[in-house]
C-alpha cells in the first residue's frame, strides 16, 4: 500500500513533546508503533482532544482506503462541539475533502485519491451499545470515554476487527473505581497501549493567565481531576466553596429582569422549591418554599403544593417551572392549571453539582438571607464516601437538588434551546 507523503506534525507551528507524541505514535519511525492503543487523560484544556483527533483522521488515511471509523462521544451534540467543529477547518487546510452525511449522522473524508467514512455515535446510557453493533470498524476514537456506559465502549471496542486497526481513548479523571480507570489505565501495558497523562502545561495554546483562570473556577475533588489531572475520590462537602459571606445577598430591591421557579418534588420526602431572579447577569434565589411532611406530620397533595408554588410566584410573571422530570403527577397538574411553563428538568448529577460548583466559584448565583432550608443544606451536603461511584448522600438535599435543576436547565440552557434565557421583559 502506497503511504502517505503528509507529516501530521506539520498540523501545528507550536505543539508540545506529548502532543508531538499523539500526532506521531502510529507513524513507522516511532518507537511507539507497535502499540495497539492510545489513552490520553488528564486535566481539561490540556490540548490533547484536537490533537488526538486530528491524529485519527490522519492515520487512517496512512493505512487504510474505503474503510468505516467511529467517532464516538457522549452524545452526538457534544461530540460535533468538542471534536467535529475545531477539526474539520484544519483537515480542509491540510488538504482533505470532508462532507458531513448529517442525516446519516457520518463524514465522508478524502484525500489523494483515498476516501473513508467516519461515523458519529453518542454513548450516553446502556441502550446505545446496540447503536454501534454489527458494524466493522479500522478504528475508533471515544472521546470522554469515561462519561461512557461500559456496554458501549465495549461494544465500540469489539467492532475493531481488521488487520492493523487501532484504539484511541480520551478522558477527564473520575472516580478511581471507575472501569475505564480499573480496566484500561490500570492495564495499559497489558493491553499493549501507549498511556499519556496530560496536565495544561502539556498545551502551548494556553497562557499563564487562562490558566490561572481555570485554576480558580474548581476546587475540592473537580480541582484534583480537572486541573491537576488525578483520579480521586469526591470527600466531605459537595460544595466547599459556598461562603455566607460571599453567596448570600439581600435580593435587588428593584424588579428583576426575568424570573424562574425550580422544584424538586416530594410527598414523603420533602419538597423544595425556589423563586429566582435575573439582575444585571447574576441570579439571586429570592424566596423558597420548602415542605417537610416527616416534620409536619402531614402529608399534602399535589394541588396543596401547587397553591404553594402559586403563592411563591406571587403575582410576577414567571417564565417557566423547572421540576424533577421524575415528579410525572405533579408536572402533569401545574399544566392542567394552564397558569405556568413547566419544564421537565436535566437530572445528571454528578453533571450538574460540577456546574452549580462553576456558578458559585463566578459567583453567578446568589441566596437570599431568608432562604434558611438552601443555606442549612449548603452546611450538611456531603459526598458519600462509602460509595463506589461518585455519589452526594441522599440526606439534606432537597433544595440542593432543585438549585441544580435551575442551573443544569436554565443558566446552562445551550443558546438555541426552545426558550430564551436572557431576555430583558422591559425591553419588550
Amino acid at each position: 500500500m502506497m503511504k502517505m507523503a503528509l507529516n501530521p506534525t506539520e498540523v501545528f507551528r507550536k505543539f508540545s513533546k506529548k502532543q508531538l507524541t499523539v500526532l506521531n505514535w502510529w507513524c513507522a519511525s516511532s518507537p511507539y508503533r507497535s502499540k495497539d492503543a492510545i489513552i490520553c487523560d488528564g486535566a481539561v484544556r490540556s490540548g490533547k482532544t484536537v490533537c488526538m483527533s486530528l491524529s485519527f483522521i490522519v492515520w487512517s488515511f496512512y493505512d487504510f482506503d474505503d474503510t468505516s471509523f467511529a467517532l464516538c462521544g457522549k452524545t452526538i451534540a457534544s461530540l460535533k462541539r468538542n471534536l467535529i467543529v475545531p477539526m474539520l477547518p484544519l483537515l480542509t487546510s491540510l488538504g482533505f475533502d470532508c462532507k458531513e452525511k448529517t442525516s446519516k449522522n457520518y463524514i465522508e473524508i478524502s484525500y489523494k485519491g483515498r476516501t473513508n467514512r467516519f461515523y458519529l455515535f453518542g454513548g450516553k446510557d446502556e441502550g446505545s451499545a446496540a447503536l454501534i453493533q454489527g458494524m466493522t470498524l479500522g478504528g475508533i476514537l471515544l472521546d470522554e470515554v469515561a462519561l461512557m456506559p461500559r456496554s458501549f465502549a465495549e461494544q465500540a471496542i469489539a467492532r475493531c476487527s481488521l488487520e492493523k486497526s487501532r484504539l484511541w481513548f480520551n478522558c477527564n479523571p473520575e472516580h478511581p473505581m471507575h472501569w475505564f480507570y480499573r480496566e484500561w489505565i490500570k492495564k495499559a501495558d497489558s493491553k499493549n497501549c501507549l498511556y499519556l497523562h496530560f496536565t495544561m502545561k502539556d498545551n502551548p495554546g494556553l497562557s499563564q493567565n487562562i490558566r490561572k483562570r481555570y485554576e480558580s473556577l474548581y476546587s475540592g475533588a473537580f480541582y484534583q481531576r480537572f486541573i491537576e489531572g488525578k483520579w480521586v475520590a469526591a470527600y466531605g462537602a459537595v460544595y466547599s466553596m459556598f461562603s455566607e459571606k460571599i453567596h448570600v445577598k439581600e435580593p435587588p430591591a428593584t424588579e428583576c429582569d426575568s424570573y424562574y421557579i425550580s422544584c424538586d418534588y416530594g410527598t414523603v420526602n420533602p419538597c423544595s422549591m425556589g423563586l429566582w431572579g435575573s439582575y444585571r447577569g447574576k441570579w439571586y434565589r429570592l424566596r423558597e418554599y420548602y415542605y417537610n411532611s416527616r416534620t409536619q406530620g402531614e402529608q399534602r397533595t399535589d394541588m396543596e403544593h401547587y397553591r404553594a408554588l402559586e403563592e411563591l410566584a406571587s403575582s410576577l410573571h414567571i417564565e417557566a417551572v423547572v421540576v424533577d422530570p421524575s415528579a410525572a403527577s405533579f408536572i402533569q397538574c401545574i399544566r392542567r392549571e394552564g397558569k405556568f411553563k413547566v419544564i421537565p428538568a436535566k437530572n445528571d448529577v454528578i453533571d450538574g453539582i460540577r456546574l452549580v460548583s462553576d456558578a458559585l466559584k463566578k459567583e453567578e448565583i446568589y441566596f437570599s438571607p431568608e432562604c434558611k432550608d438552601t443555606l442549612r443544606e449548603f452546611s450538611l451536603y456531603r459526598w458519600d464516601e462509602k460509595s463506589s461511584k461518585d455519589a452526594p448522600k441522599k440526606e439534606n438535599d432537597h433544595a440542593m437538588d432543585d438549585i441544580r435543576y435551575f442551573v443544569s436547565t436554565i443558566l446552562n440552557a445551550p443558546e438555541d434551546d426552545f426558550f430564551a434565557l436572557s431576555v430583558n421583559r422591559k425591553e419588550m
